[in-house]
């Protein structure tokens, strides 16, 4: 299992598009990716679920995965959300 902090960079924080996303990206692993943020855990698999942490530019999150591919996991979830994803 890794478990990193990482500070979201994106502008407009982790609204609609964002989060759809974050999810397509997470769903690509084989791994349990979750989000850890405000004392709540969601899978980052679920758009309803990362829909409810409302996060913003400067908030920090913990990102929590585990598997074969979890490495690779969470460096992908990090470029993400520090704005740095290849399009």
């Amino acid at each position: 299992m890794i478990t990193k902090s990482i500070e979201i960079k994106l502008p407009r924080g982790l609204e609609a598009r964002p989060v759809a996303e974050l999810v397509q990206l997470a769903s690509k692993y084989d791994s349990t990716v979750h989000i850890e943020a405000q004392s709540k855990k969601v899978n980052a698999k679920s758009i309803m679920g990362m829909m409810t942490l409302n996060l913003s530019s400067g908030e920090a999150v913990t990102v929590i995965a585990e598997g074969s591919d979890e490495e690779s996991a969470v460096a992908d979830m990090e470029n993400f959300l520090q704005g740095n994803a290849q399009k």
